[in-house]
C-alpha cells in the first residue's frame, strides 16, 4: 500500500494520547512529515522527537507542505483551517467540530477531500449493531433509540496519560478565538455566554458523537421537541433531548428518540450506552473511555427464539481510532467515501442549532443567527 504523509496540526492531548500513537503503530500506511501547535516550543519539541519540522503558525505549515493530508487537532472550530487546507489541494481528516456555523463551509464541494473524525461510527461494535439492524428490518423498525452519556472530568480520564500541555501566547491564540466568536455570532445571534458556551463546548464538543451516531442508524432526527439543561448554576450542565426520528410523521413510522448528557466530574469512570429498541428485540452498545486505546466497545443483542430469550455479547478490541485511520487512508489512497464527509457535518450542525433554539426558547434567552434562519421545520 502507499504510504501517505501526513501533517499533524494541533498536538495536544488527543494528538499525544492516540493519534501520534496509532501513526507509529501504522508505519504501513502512514508517515508523520510535520507537526505544527501555537504553542513554538511545545510543536518544536515532538518535532525533534519525531525528527520532522514543525511549526507554530498553520499558514506557514501549509504552505511548506511536505505532505499529502492533514490531520486537523485543533480546538475551536476547525472551518477556516479546513478551507485553508483543501485550497492547498491536501486531504483532510478533522477532528470534531468542524464548524461552529454553516457560513464557515460555505462554498465548499460536497465531494471536497474531506473526512470528520467520528470515531464512534468506525467501533467494530458500531458497525456489527449496524448490521445487526438491517436484519431486524433497518432504521424504519426502531421504535426507540435511547442514548445516556456519563462523563467525569476530562482530567479524571488522563490521569494515566501524563501528556504535556501545550500553552500557547494570548498573542498567538487571540485572532482564532475572535473568530470562534465571530462563527458562534453568526450561528447563535446572542451575546449570552452560557448558550455559546452549551453550543460549542457541550453540543458540538461532544454530545456530537452521539447525533453522528443517531445519524449512522436511522438518520437524523426529525424534530426536536424537547430540550431541558440543569442545574442553572453549574457547568458543563446535564442536558436531555428527545424527539421524533426520520419517517416517524403520520405517513410513517413511530420512532423516537432520546439522549441524555451528564458531566459529572467526580463519576468513576466514564461510561456511555447506545440502544435501539425494535419489535423482535433491542440493541446495546457500552462505550469504555475514548482515551483508552484498544478497550473493547460490547455489544449486547437481545432477541427470541421460540420461547426463549437470547441475550448475545460481542466484545471487539480492535480500536475504533486506528480503523478510523485506515479508513482514512483508504479515502485518500482509493477515493473510498468516509462514512462522514461534509454533508454528514452539516447536518450534524443544523441538529445543533436546532437543539440550543429549543432550550433558548424554552429559557427565555434571546437567539437568532444560522439557528432561526432557513432553520429545517419544526412542530
Amino acid at each position: 500500500m502507499d504510504v501517505v504523509k501526513v501533517g499533524v496540526a494541533g498536538l495536544g492531548v488527543v494528538a499525544q494520547v492516540v493519534y501520534l500513537p496509532l501513526l507509529a503503530r501504522r508505519r504501513d500506511l502512514f508517515r508523520v512529515s510535520a507537526v505544527g501547535d501555537l504553542d513554538r516550543g511545545h510543536a518544536e519539541t515532538i518535532g525533534r522527537e519525531l525528527g520532522v519540522p514543525a511549526y507554530d503558525d498553520p499558514a506557514v505549515m501549509l504552505d511548506k507542505g511536505g505532505f499529502d493530508a492533514l490531520l486537523l487537532l485543533t480546538a475551536g472550530s476547525h472551518g477556516p483551517l479546513v478551507r485553508a487546507a483543501l485550497d492547498h489541494g491536501y486531504w483532510v481528516l478533522c477532528e470534531k467540530p468542524l464548524a461552529y456555523s454553516r457560513r464557515e463551509l460555505r462554498g465548499i464541494p460536497g465531494d471536497a477531500r474531506l473526512m470528520v473524525a467520528y470515531m464512534k461510527q468506525y467501533d467494530p461494535a458500531t458497525q456489527r449493531m449496524l448490521e445487526a439492524l438491517h436484519e431486524a428490518g433497518g432504521a424504519r423498525a426502531v421504535r426507540h433509540l435511547d442514548m445516556t452519556v456519563l462523563h467525569p472530568s476530562e482530567e479524571s480520564q488522563l490521569l494515566f496519560a501524563r501528556a504535556r500541555a501545550s500553552r500557547p501566547s494570548s498573542e498567538r491564540l487571540a485572532p482564532y478565538l475572535e473568530a470562534d466568536e465571530e462563527s458562534l455570532t453568526t450561528a447563535l445571534g446572542t451575546s449570552s455566554e452560557r448558550l455559546r458556551r452549551l453550543y460549542a463546548q457541550v453540543i458540538l464538543g461532544s454530545i456530537c458523537h452521539e447525533m453522528s451516531l443517531m445519524r449512522l442508524f436511522t438518520g437524523p432526527p426529525d424534530t426536536v421537541d424537547h430540550v431541558a439543561v440543569w442545574p442553572v448554576d453549574a457547568f458543563p450542565p446535564s442536558v436531555e433531548v428527545s424527539g421524533t426520528l426520520p419517517g416517524s410523521g403520520s405517513a410513517g413510522g413511530s420512532g423516537r428518540y432520546g439522549l441524555r448528557w451528564h458531566y459529572l466530574p467526580g463519576y468513576p469512570t466514564y461510561n456511555e450506552t447506545v440502544r435501539l429498541d425494535h419489535e423482535h428485540g433491542s440493541l446495546e452498545l457500552s462505550f469504555p473511555s475514548p482515551y483508552l486505546l484498544n478497550a473493547p466497545t460490547t455489544l449486547t443483542v437481545l432477541s427470541r427464539v421460540g420461547t426463549t430469550e437470547r441475550r448475545t455479547v460481542y466484545r471487539d478490541i480492535a480500536e475504533s481510532f486506528e480503523r478510523q485511520l485506515v479508513a482514512f487512508h483508504r479515502f485518500v489512497t482509493q477515493d473510498e467515501p468516509p462514512l462522514t464527509g461534509l454533508d454528514g457535518a452539516l447536518k450534524d450542525i443544523v441538529t445543533a442549532q436546532r437543539i440550543v433554539r429549543r432550550y433558548a426558547e424554552w429559557a427565555g434567552i434571546p437567539i437568532g443567527g444560522e439557528c432561526v434562519e432557513e432553520s429545517p421545520r419544526e412542530p
